[in-house]
C-alpha cells in the first residue's frame, strides 16, 4: 500500500517541494510513472550528452545533418514567411544543433536576438557562458524555467515576430493526445505569422527505432536509473536500482517507444519518512514516451492546434523531419 502525507515537509525548498509533490502523485498513481522532466539535472544532462553520442540513437545525427546542411534554405524560409523575428528555443540543450542555423542567420546579417529556454539551469549557464564566445555578435538572453512561464517573459521581452524552434523530437516526448494540448497552448503565445519549427521522428523499422533507446553500452539505462539516483539524493529516498530492469517497448501500430524500469521483486521504496511506496514483483514503473509520426499526422497536428504547415526539411535516408508551421 502507498501511504500519502497531507503535509509536506515545512523545511522544503519551493523547487524541491515541487519535485517532492510531483514524485509522490506519480508514485500514488495506479500505474506508476516519474515525470521524465526531472531526468535532466547536471548528471542527467551530461548522461543524456552520451546518449547523443552513441551510435544506436539516429535522431541527433539525423537532424543534424539537416540542420548543418540546410541551414541556409531554412533561413531563408524564415525570413521569407516571417521578414523581421526574434528566435526562441524550447529546450536548447547545447544548442549543438541550432548553432548551424543561429551562425547562418548572422552570416545574412538578420538582426535578431535569441531566447534559449530550458528547465536545466546548468543548461542556460552554459549557453550564455559559451555562446557569445562560439557566435561572435549574438545577442542571447536565456530562460530558465518551464516552457510556457519562460515564453510568457520571452513576450515580454520582445514585440517582434517570433520564430519558436522545437527540435531535438522533443515533441514526441508526448502522448498524441498530450501532442495536441501541448501544440494548442504553445499556439496562445503565439500571433498570427509567427513560427514554429519542430522536429518529428518518423516511423521507420521498428528494430532500428528500438536499439535507439536500449543501446549497448547502458547509456540508456543510466540516464532512466539516474532520476532514481536524484531523488534518493535529494528527497532522501532509498530506491535500489538493482532491484529494478529497464525495459524499453515499441509498438509500430501507434507509434508509442516508452521506456519503463521493472521491479525485479517485491519491495518497498521509502521517500524521506513520510511516505512509503509498494512494488510487487514485475510491477512497472512508467518512465517516458518517445512518439513516432507519418507525416500525415504531422500535418494533422499542425492543423488541430491551428498552424498552417509551409515547409519541411529531410534528413538524406527521410528517418527524421524538421516541421515549420505557421501560425494562422
Amino acid at each position: 500500500m502507498t501511504v500519502i502525507p497531507t503535509v509536506l515537509p515545512c523545511k522544503r525548498k519551493p523547487a524541491t517541494e515541487t519535485f517532492y509533490h510531483d514524485v509522490v502523485q506519480g508514485l500514488s498513481a495506479p500505474q506508476k510513472y516519474l515525470d521524465p522532466k526531472y531526468f535532466y539535472d547536471a548528471t542527467g544532462d551530461a548522461l543524456f550528452q552520451q546518449i547523443m553520442q552513441c551510435h544506436e540513437y539516429y535522431l541527433t545525427g539525423c537532424e543534424m545533418e539537416i540542420l548543418s546542411t540546410q541551414s541556409d534554405q531554412i533561413a531563408q524560409a524564415l525570413q521569407k514567411y516571417a521578414g523581421t523575428f526574434d528566435l526562441i528555443e524550447l529546450g536548447a540543450g547545447d544548442a549543438t544543433k541550432s548553432m548551424h542555423l543561429l551562425q547562418t542567420l548572422l552570416d545574412n546579417g538578420v538582426d535578431y536576438t535569441y531566447f534559449p529556454i530550458d528547465i536545466s539551469a546548468n543548461v542556460i549557464h552554459q549557453l550564455e557562458k559559451s555562446l557569445p564566445e562560439k557566435l561572435p555578435g549574438l545577442q542571447l538572453h536565456g530562460l530558465n524555467g518551464e516552457y510556457f512561464h519562460m515564453l510568457q517573459q520571452a513576450n515580454q521581452h520582445t514585440s517582434r515576430k517570433k520564430v519558436l524552434l522545437f527540435m531535438g523530437a522533443n515533441i514526441g516526448n508526448f502522448s498524441i493526445t498530450a501532442a495536441r494540448s501541448f501544440c494548442q497552448q504553445l499556439r496562445q503565445y503565439l500571433q498570427p505569422g509567427d513560427l514554429l519549427l519542430t522536429g518529428f521522428d518518423l516511423k521507420k523499422h521498428p528494430q532500428v527505432i528500438l536499439n535507439a533507446y536500449n543501446d549497448s553500452r547502458g547509456i540508456t539505462r543510466a540516464f532512466n536509473f539516474n532520476l532514481l539516483h536524484r531523488i534518493n539524493r535529494e528527497l532522501q529516498a532509498d530506491f535500489d536500482t538493482t532491484k529494478f530492469a529497464h525495459f524499453p517497448t515499441y509498438d509500430p501500430g501507434t507509434g508509442a517507444c516508452k521506456s519503463y524500469l521493472i521491479s525485479l521483486e517485491e519491495q518497498v521504496v521509502h521517500i524521506g519518512d513520510h511516505l512509503t511506496v509498494s512494488f510487487a514483483e514485475n510491477e512497472s514503473l512508467y518512465m517516458e514516451i518517445s512518439q513516432k509520426y507519418s507525416l500525415e499526422e504531422t500535418d494533422q497536428l499542425a492543423s488541430f492546434a491551428g498552424f498552417k504547415p509551409v515547409a519541411r526539411f529531410f534528413d538524406r535516408k527521410h528517418w527524421f523531419t524538421d516541421c515549420l508551421w505557421k501560425c494562422v
